[in-house]
This record gives C-alpha cells, sequence and structure tokens, in this order.
C-alpha cells in the first residue's frame, strides 16, 4: 500500500508543477495583452497592458473644451478605469482556469 501512496505523491508533484509551469506561461501571455477602455462614446480611448500600465491615451478633438477641463478629466478617468475592469476580467479569466474547483481565497 505504501507503495501506491508514493506513486500517487509523484504524480500529484508532476501535476503541480506542469500547472505552475503553465500558470508562468499564461502569465507571460497576459502581459503582452492590452485591452482598450472608452468614455464619452469613444471620445476618449485609453489602453491598458497586462502589467496594468496605461500605455496609450486617445482624445477626440471635439471634447477638448478651455471652459469644461473637469469633464475631460472625468472621462480621462473612466476610460482608465473600463481599461483596467477589463484586464482585471482577463487576467482571472485566464488564470481562473487553474484554480478551478479549488479553495483558495485570494488567488486572482
Amino acid at each position: 500500500m505504501r507503495g501506491g501512496g508514493m506513486g500517487n505523491m509523484q504524480k500529484m508533484m508532476k501535476q503541480m508543477q506542469k500547472m505552475q509551469k503553465d500558470m508562468a506561461k499564461a502569465q507571460e501571455e497576459l502581459a503582452e495583452k492590452t485591452v482598450e477602455g472608452t468614455a464619452g462614446g469613444g471620445m476618449v480611448t485609453v489602453v491598458v497592458n497586462g502589467q496594468k500600465e496605461l500605455v496609450e491615451v486617445n482624445i477626440k478633438e471635439d471634447v477638448v473644451d478651455p471652459e469644461d477641463i473637469e469633464m475631460l478629466q472625468d472621462l480621462v478617468l473612466a476610460a482608465t478605469n473600463d481599461a483596467l475592469k477589463k484586464m482585471d476580467d482577463l487576467t482571472n479569466d485566464t488564470m481562473g482556469q487553474f484554480t478551478k474547483g479549488m479553495n483558495l481565497p485570494g488567488m486572482f
């Protein structure tokens, strides 16, 4: 019986090592992805990478009003928050496949 237990342990360790390798690959792939967030019907668009860094901001000329800077600031914030949420969702969807069925609080 002991021999069977050791075999199961080795099998489980190999599975864990494969899962770690697969997770690292998925994290690398996520780091290379980008998502776009928008606000104001596309008047402000931002792009965030997989490391949650803002890499691009596009503002349509029509929305630039020197009399209403607050609106522009709000649109940039809204577009950025939209992009960050999309990246969180993508990260959770991608990394969640590794924790399905496991009860691991605080994981992704």
